[in-house]
């Protein structure tokens, strides 16, 4: 892994430590716990037209909202696509698209996209029980579309949150949007079912009851289709400004 590995600038490291330190008490298996959500920003939205045949749609064209880094970002940068690491679990193909919603959603290409997520047990690598490992970290260049796609597992869960991924979108060393990503409650119940998952039971919150989600549920679902036997294929996009 060495090859596909560079080490975080100063900036990473301190901010990861801040979030281990600012951890409470004991959530889930991971032995540490998010910090408190921070308040949700979201910027000014503006709307592009798209004509098909007789028919006429809007489509809003905004920027993600911004939310906590959390306490657990990367102590490092893992440039691959495929993040698993071995661990177990439902397939989970993500592809992320990166737009300018001063552009009118034009694709951005060259960004730096990275997500981190927890796995099946709610445990994330790099702290708690997962120090040492580095699962389910990753981060890939958008292409000329503003796409970059990751193969992982569906995420599991902790306690006090809904189901999520982080992502951090850079750009020139500069950290230009930081969001995360919300699954459908419905699908979650079925995958928690089954496999894996089984053990750790259903997630106990929701996403309306969630500080991060809550009042802004409807910019940060993903868009999913599969099944747990199957896996999923999953597609968000990543709205920023510049």
């Amino acid at each position: 892994m060495s090859a596909h590995f560079r080490r975080r600038l100063n900036r990473r490291e301190a901010l990861g430590l801040l979030g281990a330190a600012s951890a409470a008490v004991s959530a889930a298996c991971s032995g540490d716990t998010p910090t408190s959500p921070s308040a949700t920003t979201t910027s000014t939205t503006t709307t592009t037209t798209t004509t098909t045949g007789t028919t006429t749609t809007a489509e809003a064209c905004a920027v993600s909202p911004t939310e906590t880094l959390g306490p657990y970002p990367s102590l490092g940068d893992y440039v691959r696509s495929n993040i698993t690491d071995g661990k177990p679990g439902t397939p989970l193909r993500l592809t992320l698209t990166v737009v300018n919603a001063s552009s009118g959603c034009a694709p951005v290409s060259g960004a730096n996209v990275e997500i981190w997520q927890c796995d099946h047990a709610g445990v994330y690598s790099e702290y708690g029980t997962g120090r040492g490992q580095t699962f389910l970290r990753g981060l890939q260049v958008s292409d000329a579309q503003g796409q970059v796609t990751f193969d992982t597992i569906y995420p599991g869960w902790y306690q006090g949150r809904a189901t999520h991924i982080h992502v951090e979108v850079s750009m020139g060393g500069r950290s230009i949007k930081v969001t995360q990503i919300a699954f459908p409650e419905d699908i979650s119940a079925q995958v928690y079912s089954t496999g894996v998952y089984a053990s750790h039971g259903l997630n106990s919150t929701s996403n309306a009851r969630d500080g991060i989600f809550a009042d802004s549920l409807s910019q940060e679902m993903i868009t999913i289709s599969g099944s747990p036997a199957s896996g999923y294929t999953g597609t968000f996009t990543v709205g920023v400004s510049f």
